[in-house]
């Protein structure tokens, strides 16, 4: 669980990042002399950690400390942040920059499901200044709900990659979303689309993870979408037909922690994730099973061991991995 004392190290680590302008990664379509700006300048509630999704994922870190853990000496800093990042100005400057030319895939869709992810935390947090965070927030949140359903109808593959552009990552934390807020058109879109696009997969190729670079399991990410999808005992039966080695613990590439040989590297950084990620599908892949089932024990000792292979990650200093790596630590251990 997310005790008092792991929650005040993520926040520190997470308030440091949010306000470092550099170095940044932009994802930033350019179609003249007169887009060249600053992060800050094109976003001014996300310019932090990086790169504009590992700003908000931060934020939703600390959100999740705040609300768990108000009475945090990190608390009043964690509000200041939040009272400039999140002010109705900020956020408006950010759905402002969605209606620039060259916007249309940004962020899509992982970005876009983490801003939701942020959203329905705050949503879910106590106070008037959750309450004023939630309302200068919806503009943005709002933008993201209208490009889900403008961009869900027309995806007829899903994208399988392990990295950012995941189609199940990106339909579970809009999903999440959607049911938490009473988005009743996106739930049922997000369900259609799982169901189409991942209802008749079987014999999923696990033993062809990790690639070098992912921070998700495709295959867990996927399984953990569907388990949010369709009911205890269906899932028990469509979770066999796509993977039916777990009960075993295999394939093996999927049940032992990936090992990153260069923390520094951008790319190999990500193993870090992926490890923490997978406690994460892991565990909520076990619970969403019938009770007795003999696939759960396997389940919890394959989390149990990715976590504390991802945790080993947190120990580095190295900017790659610490401008986002806290946030999937908290992931994994206190649950999507």
């Amino acid at each position: 669980m997310l005790d008092a004392s792991f929650a005040a190290r993520c926040a520190a680590i997470a308030l440091a990042n949010v306000v470092r302008e550099y170095p940044h990664k932009l994802d930033h379509v350019m179609g003249g002399d007169a887009d060249a700006a600053s992060p800050r300048a094109l976003h001014p509630a996300f310019h932090g950690s990086f790169d504009w999704h590992s700003c908000v994922h931060m934020h939703w870190l600390l959100a999740r400390v705040l609300r768990r853990h108000p009475q945090l000496a990190c608390a009043a800093a964690i509000t200041e942040v939040f009272d400039r990042h999140l002010s109705r100005e900020a956020i408006a400057g950010e759905v402002a920059y969605l209606g620039r030319s060259g916007t249309a895939s940004f962020e899509r869709t992982y970005g876009w499901a983490w801003l939701l992810k942020l959203a329905q935390e705050i949503a879910a947090g106590p106070g008037e200044a959750f309450r004023r965070w939630e309302r200068d927030l919806a503009p943005l949140a709002d933008a993201f709900v209208a490009r889900y359903l403008d961009y869900l109808p027309k995806a007829n593959h899903p994208l399988r990659t392990g990295m950012h552009a995941n189609s199940a990552f990106g339909l579970a934390f809009a999903l999440d979303y959607a049911r938490a807020r009473g988005e009743t058109a996106l739930a049922a879109l997000c369900e259609a689309k799982a169901r189409e696009w991942f209802g008749g997969d079987r014999d999923y190729p696990g033993a062809w993870e990790p690639s070098g670079a992912d921070f998700l399991s495709p295959a867990l990410m996927e399984a953990d979408a569907m388990r949010r999808v369709i009911g205890s005992a269906g899932f028990a039966s469509w979770l066999t037909a796509f993977l039916p080695g777990v009960a075993a613990g295999a394939p093996a590439t999927l049940f032992t922690p990936a090992e990153p040989t260069d923390r520094s590297d951008p790319q190999i950084v990500h193993l870090d994730g992926l490890n923490l990620s997978r406690a994460m599908c892991f565990k909520g892949i076990a619970a969403a099973l019938p009770v007795g089932d003999s696939r759960i024990q396997v389940l919890h000792a394959a989390a149990s061991a990715h976590l504390e292979a991802g945790l080993q990650g947190l120990e580095s200093a190295d900017y790659m991995g610490a401008h986002w790596l806290a946030s999937f630590a908290v992931l994994a251990l206190d649950g999507s």
